[in-house]
């Protein structure tokens, strides 16, 4: 598997797709960023035309094992984070 892309690599390959520097890359990306965490945060989703959607699912409570010890343990209801990846990219990727 390869190695993932970092954020400095990811600007560098945004600013020479949209043929800007850096810098305006890297305000782009911070921006987008901080659209999506705010929209999921409130409990919004994020479309992602030909990537996927990102949303914010609720779990109920439920029952854990503490895999140290075995003891069952009640885990209170919380948030997660979820992608769905949009049918397109699979697509591309299996060809």
């Amino acid at each position: 598997m390869a190695k993932p892309m970092t954020k400095t690599q990811l600007i560098a390959a945004l600013a020479e797709e949209m043929g800007t520097d850096k810098k305006s890359a890297a305000a782009a990306l911070d921006a987008i960023i901080a659209i999506i965490t705010r929209e999921v945060s409130a409990g919004g989703a994020v479309t992602l035309p030909g990537v996927g959607k990102i949303y914010c699912r609720e779990r109920p409570e439920r029952m854990v094992r503490n895999p140290a010890t075995g003891e069952q343990i009640r885990k209170p209801a919380d948030k997660v984070v979820k992608m769905t990846i949009a049918k397109a990219l699979k697509e591309s990727v299996n060809g």
